[in-house]
């Protein structure tokens, strides 16, 4: 059994395709993922895809690059949180790749959403590019160990996942792993205590090797397992175990519920 722990369902290079992708998902053994909301404007369509299919989950928050939308509040955060397919607080962090300038308002985001998580009890999806520093920093001084989470679609350094991990938090390997030029990340996944890891697609981006510059989907997760146990020279099924005993006690998921 394989669980993608950081996917897009709702972004149109997937949702128009949805039976068979999750056809795809059954075929490949993925037997649950969770659907990531990125903005609160498309948050009704995520939590639609989480309540029609049981083995969907939803999360609920703002990805740091959408800057022109509305400012969440913990309050609201917490309010929306409160659906039993609500698993996690995020997509949330901080990206400077992308962004330049006065980027005060995406550390304040950031901020709004740790606190939700430490009043709500859930874990936060983070994402971090170009600004790890900041990232551990905020989180430290949030008290983000309060409530956990993980480090997604990790590609920092093995200095980066010791500092998130000494808070609680899990690191999840994406497609990326798979790429010949990710040397360092590949390291990282061989170093990585197998209780602390996820595996997740983050779909419909970065699909795997022999898919790198398809669009990704669930089904694929499986590849990423895959490298890493070829890495770690390990069982595949080791990888597949432990990522998804980590997925449902990070989540709080009870292993019947699907």
């Amino acid at each position: 059994m394989y669980i993608d722990s950081h996917c897009h369902l709702d972004f149109p290079d997937l949702v128009g395709r949805l039976d068979e992708i999750l056809h795809r998902m059954q075929e490949n053994s993925v037997d649950r993922a969770l659907c990531v909301s990125v903005n609160l404007q498309d948050f009704p369509q995520v939590l639609a895809l989480a309540e029609k299919h049981p083995h969907l989950y939803a999360s609920v928050g703002i990805h740091p690059d959408y800057p022109d939308v509305p400012e969440t509040t913990v309050e609201e955060l917490v309010r929306l949180s409160l659906h039993p397919k609500i698993v996690a607080i995020g997509e949330t962090g901080l990206d400077y790749y992308r962004l330049t300038g006065d980027l005060d308002w995406q550390r304040e985001r950031f901020r709004i959403h740790i606190r939700a998580a430490v009043k709500t009890q859930k874990p936060l999806i983070i994402h971090t590019r170009s600004s790890s520093e900041d990232t551990i920093r905020l989180m430290q001084e949030e008290g983000a160990s309060q409530a956990g989470g993980v480090m997604h679609c990790f590609t920092e350094s093995w200095e980066i996942a010791e500092a998130a991990m000494a808070m609680g938090f899990y690191i999840s390997f994406s497609g990326i792993v798979t790429f010949k030029s990710a040397k360092a990340l590949k390291e990282v996944a061989q170093k990585m205590p197998l209780d602390r890891m996820l595996i997740e697609t983050d779909s419909p981006y970065l699909a795997p090797v022999p898919f790198r510059g398809k669009i990704n989907e669930p089904g694929y997760v499986r590849y990423v397992a895959e490298e890493i146990a070829r890495l770690r020279q390990c069982p595949v099924e080791d990888i597949a175990e432990a990522t998804s005993a980590n997925f449902l006690k990070l989540f709080k998921i009870k292993e019947g519920r699907a």
